[in-house]
């Protein structure tokens, strides 16, 4: 694997770690919204309303969050040794 390639493999996984939180949470999040408007239908609330924009930033600023964190573990993995490395564990 070459320098490149290492650093964006790590990006890579730092992008879909950081976006696992946010996605299955904005899922969780949406299902019990919608299913708490359909238990609250007699109480007079009727209406799902999901704000699709708003969501779409948060996904997409933890997608940057998650390349910023990898840059720096990213040079650093890409400047090792991969001999020493091995010999020193």
């Amino acid at each position: 694997m070459t320098r490149p390639q290492l650093r964006a493999t790590i990006r890579w996984e730092s992008v879909i770690i950081a976006l696992q939180g946010p996605v299955l949470g904005l899922l969780i999040g949406v299902f019990f919204g919608w299913a708490l408007v359909l238990a609250m239908k007699n109480q007079g609330i009727t209406m799902f309303s999901l704000p699709v924009l708003s969501l779409v930033i948060v996904v997409l600023l933890a997608a940057l969050a998650g390349v910023a964190a990898a840059i720096l573990p990213s040079r650093q993995a890409a400047k090792l040794n991969i001999l020493r490395a091995i010999v020193s564990e």
